[in-house]
């Protein structure tokens, strides 16, 4: 894939951050597939290449705000399902946990050895979270989107609920600036659609990135210019939330598949303690 330019149109549109006791929450059930006892919160649910999802994670995508282990999962899922189809493609979506990591470092280039190589990158999918202190885990009430094109020396941030978020995405845009050794002009798009409760956040960071990774960067040729607005755009967060966990169940049904074929005739009606497992690396392996 060649390198392709990305503008930019707004419109502008903000919305003021509803109170969490007010938030609407999707009433939706998943029937339930899995027959096993049920698992406590911190339990392994499915491991899916280098992301362990626990049972705490499945539940907080059926109606609550989205875990940092959730949302990379489905980086996971975009990367390997998706991203892989095209080779030439130098895109990267960086975790929630390594975002974190830059936001709060006063040196971004100590990172650089764990950070992926940005070298011939073109663009960059962050997840910014709103937690203010490094020592609290799943901390923060907000998520919102930064997409960095590092050919055109641009941030575009798409926050569900403007301006929530816009300090921590410049933060974020600027440590990235530090590491890319360029300089980056920070774009708050007005025009990004807007969550109705207080929990849909994290969702509408997932199905925004995945708009914007298929529709918009992978289904783009050489030299194309594309527009980054999500004017217009909808985003259905109740359906993406029941897409999130079918793909979760198809995934888990097929590590049991996969656990059973390999389990040796001697060890009939043994179970094993570990999760349904997807990955390369582990397919033939006996859990």
């Amino acid at each position: 894939m060649g390198l392709f330019r990305t503008t930019m149109f707004s419109l502008k549109r903000s919305a003021s951050r509803p109170s969490p006791a007010g938030a609407a929450s999707p009433h939706f059930k998943i029937p339930r597939t899995d027959m096993r006892p049920q698992l406590a919160p911190d339990d392994a649910y499915l491991s899916y290449h280098d992301v362990r999802l626990t049972r705490e994670d499945v539940d907080t995508i059926k109606n609550d705000w989205l875990t940092d282990n959730a949302i990379a999962f489905w980086q996971e899922y975009l990367e390997h399902e998706k991203l892989n189809a095209y080779p030439k493609a130098n895109i990267i979506l960086l975790r929630p946990s390594m975002a974190f990591l830059l936001m709060k470092t006063q040196d971004p280039l100590s990172l650089k050895s764990a950070l992926p190589d940005f070298q011939k990158t073109s663009h960059i999918f962050l997840p910014v979270n709103d937690c203010r202190s490094v020592d609290v885990a799943e901390g923060g009430s907000h998520w919102s989107l930064l997409l960095v094109s590092v050919i055109d020396g641009v941030a575009f941030h798409y926050d569900s609920l403007s301006p929530s978020n816009i300090s921590e995405a410049k933060l974020v845009a600027h440590r990235i600036s530090q590491l890319l050794g360029k300089p980056l002009k920070f774009i708050n798009l007005e025009d990004s659609p807007q969550q109705e409760n207080s929990m849909d956040c994290g969702v509408y960071v997932c199905l925004l990135m995945q708009h914007l990774l298929i529709s918009k960067l992978l289904m783009a040729h050489a030299q194309d210019k594309i527009s980054m607005s999500m004017r217009g755009k909808e985003v259905d967060a109740t359906g993406g939330r029941k897409e999130m966990l079918r793909i979760i169940e198809a995934r888990r049904k097929e590590g049991e598949r996969r656990r059973s074929r390999s389990h040796s005739p001697y060890t009939h009606g043994s179970k094993s303690r570990s999760p349904p497992r997807i990955g390369d690396e582990n397919e033939n392996v006996e859990s």
